[in-house]
């Protein structure tokens, strides 16, 4: 039975171009890192274009996705750098992972820790002294209202995320300095979520009257009913944060 593909045109797992990818390994190797630790880091993508980037460093990555994992060690193995990238399918809770030189946590932070502070400071406990954390944060752009709460994720709550100022404030607050600060373009948020469905849809216009054809439309039209409603609310920060002293 043809079932729907998932994912399939998607380099990144969120908003990001290939314009930003390539200015961020450019700036995160620069401090010439020789460990790497990716947090949450699904296929892997970004980690693996910095050990192109930088060819004296390791890198590990952790996730619980199989499938995700799985992707990332055949990515690794068809560029060569299978004997310097690890996928190990395990939570980041209280990892021992660390300390890196570089740390990656890019729409991971929940993995670390229910609250942002929480997840920060295990970020800091996770960096080496002179080392570099790139965090990839979403942030509220403005206030969503009720309606528009009421319409994004389930039990979405205005606590949810924080203003810009106020994010890198409790970065500051947990022993980091804001190298970079950049956040995502409406630009690179369509190409994520059309990206992100676009197969499927392809899928459901080629399959009307496939068994599986209305549990997945109702799936699809639910999650572009909630990104078109947190389009131009919800933001998403890279953070390059140095560790202070």
């Amino acid at each position: 039975m043809t079932t729907p593909p998932h994912r399939t045109r998607l380099t990144f797992h969120g908003p990001l171009s290939e314009t930003r990818a390539s200015a961020l390994v450019r700036r995160l190797t620069r401090h010439r890192p020789t460990t790497v630790l990716d947090i949450g880091c699904g296929s892997g993508e970004l980690m693996l274009r910095v050990l192109a980037a930088a060819p004296e460093a390791t890198g590990t990555g952790i996730d619980l996705d199989t499938d995700d994992l799985a992707r990332g060690r055949k990515a690794a193995a068809d560029r060569g750098l299978a004997s310097r990238a690890r996928f190990l399918e395990e939570s980041a809770t209280g990892t021992t992972r660390g300390p890196a030189d570089l740390v990656l946590c890019v729409g991971s932070s929940q993995a670390l820790g229910d609250r942002l502070p929480e997840a920060l400071g295990e970020l800091r406990r996770l960096v080496t002294d002179h080392g570099r954390v790139l965090l990839g944060e979403g942030f509220w752009q403005r206030t969503p209202t009720h309606g528009e709460l009421s319409r994004m994720w389930p039990d979405a709550s205005v606590t949810d995320h924080h203003d810009l100022a106020t994010l890198i404030d409790m970065a500051i607050e947990a022993g980091f300095r804001p190298e970079w600060t950049e956040t995502a373009s409406l630009d690179e948020w369509e190409e994520f979520e059309s990206g992100y469905l676009a197969d499927t849809e392809v899928w459901l216009a080629e399959n009307p009257r496939h068994p599986l054809a209305e549990e997945t439309r109702q799936r699809v039209d639910r999650h572009r009913a909630r990104w078109l409603t947190y389009r131009g609310v919800l933001g998403l920060a890279y953070l390059t944060l140095v560790p202070t002293a």
